[in-house]
């Protein structure tokens, strides 16, 4: 079977809307607390109807933390599943310290999805809002479209697109993956 490319989504930030105090993001506490950001839904739609399989990958660490617990990041991945045609969502649970391969800024969520849904790397793009999200779009070798806010520390990192919001991102991956009309 032919490997395919895939677009890899950050979750808080890039999909759901995030509540930043002191200039750190923090997801939502619950199911009930998930918004969706404008236009997250018709920009996923566009990917979907190219055939682009759409997977979730995200940090949760605050798990680890023990400010929030497996079962409410559970039960907001299950809301968004609901609500995106989103394939998958891989989440890590650990914080810095615990030395895991899965937590961005590592690309092992990454690479754990392209062995379970036969993804072409290479050819796949990873959007996010924070530095960490191109560092491991980077290391997979994706191509990184990084949705630059006050809080993504953008310097850290070279993103091969920066872009205001999910939509402009869409735009970015249609305009790449569509044939131009010129090879015919």
């Amino acid at each position: 079977m032919q490997r395919r490319p895939a677009v890899f989504l950050d979750r808080d930030g890039v999909l759901n809307r995030t509540d930043v105090r002191n200039g750190i993001p923090h997801p939502p506490a619950s199911a009930a607390d998930l918004e969706l950001l404008p236009g997250v839904l018709q920009g996923l739609l566009r990917l979907r109807e190219i055939g682009l399989p759409l997977i979730v990958v995200t940090n949760q660490p605050d798990v680890a933390r023990g400010t929030q617990t497996r079962e409410a990041v559970e039960q907001i991945n299950a809301r968004l599943r609901e609500q995106l045609p989103v394939i998958a969502i891989y989440t890590c649970y650990h914080d810095t310290a615990d030395n895991c391969q899965c937590r961005k800024p590592l690309p092992g969520l990454l690479m754990n999805a392209a062995a379970a849904y036969n993804i072409d790397l290479s050819g796949s793009f990873m959007v996010g809002d924070r530095w960490s999200d191109v560092a491991a779009g980077q290391a997979a070798g994706c191509r990184t479209i990084l949705i630059d806010l006050p809080y993504s520390q953008s310097d850290r990192c070279t993103p091969d697109y920066r872009v205001r919001d999910l939509p402009q991102a869409v735009d970015i991956i249609l305009a790449l993956l569509r044939p131009t009309g010129k090879d015919k």
